[in-house]
């Protein structure tokens, strides 16, 4: 009888102790999901940038590499839908060559902007998220580096260009949320052209780009 009792009392400690793991697993595992959360987190990473729609004479162009980094804000409208704003430094450009007043030229183009994404998020699950939405960027500097022989007046002509300062763009891609990081894949292209008002005569063209990052949820 006494075996019998302790067997029972065994079994039971075992199941009462087996559940309360499995309890304490389900809601370790509820707690990685934040998607009921404000977010804030930063992010570093590189554009492979280069542009399209472009006019100008012989003008081709080879794209070009440069950093991205910023922070961003994911605000939940339901555990589905979500709206993330970001704030970007993002260094974009290309390699051109052409011809202009009468010569050939090429240079390297560097454009430093100011990028203010707006996304729009589905997260069908806690690791992965589709974003997409409207962004605005603002030129903050560039700079032409000239290779080989260019006259005065073709690099006056650079210098002087009325160019756009700013450019409305979509946006969309990807993110995968591994815990606190954040791996996030992006492709993004302008609506307008770099030219203010049109009476550039260097090469029109409007920049696109493609975003790799490696974010941190704080």
């Amino acid at each position: 009888m006494k075996k019998s009792i302790f067997t029972i009392f065994a079994a039971i400690t075992m199941l009462t102790g087996a559940r309360a793991q499995e309890t304490k697993d389900a809601r370790n595992s509820s707690n990685t999901d934040t998607r009921d959360n404000i977010i804030l987190g930063a992010k570093l990473g590189a554009n492979y940038s280069n542009v399209y729609d472009s006019e100008g004479q012989d003008f081709v162009a080879d794209a070009k590499l440069g950093i991205v980094a910023g922070g961003f804000v994911t605000i939940p409208l339901s555990k589905l839908f979500a709206i993330q704003p970001e704030v970007l430094y993002s260094q974009k450009g290309f390699k051109g060559s052409g011809t202009l007043l009468g010569s050939s030229y090429s240079y390297t183009r560097t454009t430093d902007y100011l990028d203010i994404p707006l996304f729009a998020v589905i997260r069908p699950s806690e690791y992965f998220s589709i974003l997409a939405g409207p962004q605005l960027s603002y030129l903050l500097s560039e700079k032409n580096d000239f290779s080989g022989a260019i006259n005065q007046s073709q690099e006056q002509a650079f210098n002087n260009d009325n160019i756009r300062k700013n450019t409305l763009c979509l946006i969309g891609g990807v993110d995968v949320n591994f815990d606190k990081l954040v791996l996030g894949l992006r492709a993004g292209w302008d609506l307008k052209t770099n030219n203010g008002d049109g009476t550039s005569d260097t090469p029109r063209y409007k920049n696109y780009w493609y975003q790799l990052t490696l974010g941190y949820k704080f």
